[in-house]
């Protein structure tokens, strides 16, 4: 394994606070990934809190691969206890992102790596490109 790939799976980056998303409360996030060639790619992520718990899965629904929020930060079913998605009615378990209900039942969500450091939560497992990198230019 190089460098840079043990250096992207050690590598805690900060997307919000733990108080900044309420008790049974979700919240999306548009951050930039780095692939696996260097480009920088979209990355909507849907964070789910349910107590002192955390849950974190891609914001694509796997049955026609579109965000699951109907409205900015919706992703909760009118009881408030699965995610949904709000283009087909798909219900999801918030801690595995197993769909239970929907078009796309026996499918999952993509999980998202996440862990909470000195009241933050933070995505682990990946390369984001952070706030300085994207203003910056290389030269060669």
């Amino acid at each position: 394994m190089d460098e840079q790939a043990i250096q992207s799976n050690n590598t805690a980056y900060v997307i919000c606070g733990f108080n900044d998303i309420q008790s049974k409360g979700a919240a999306g996030f548009h951050l930039m990934i780095i692939d696996e060639d260097g480009s920088h790619k979209p990355w909507s992520i849907v964070v789910v809190r349910w107590g002192r718990r955390v849950f974190g899965y891609v914001n694509k629904c796997p049955h026609k691969d579109i965000n699951l929020d109907w409205e900015p930060n919706q992703f909760l079913d009118p009881a408030g206890v699965r995610l949904m998605c709000g283009k087909h009615g798909s219900t999801f378990e918030l801690g595995t992102g197993r769909c239970v209900d929907g078009p796309c039942k026996g499918h999952a969500l993509t999980p998202v790596r996440l862990t909470v450091l000195g009241g933050e939560i933070c995505v682990t497992g990946v390369r984001l490109v952070e706030e300085e990198e994207e203003g910056s230019s290389v030269a060669s």
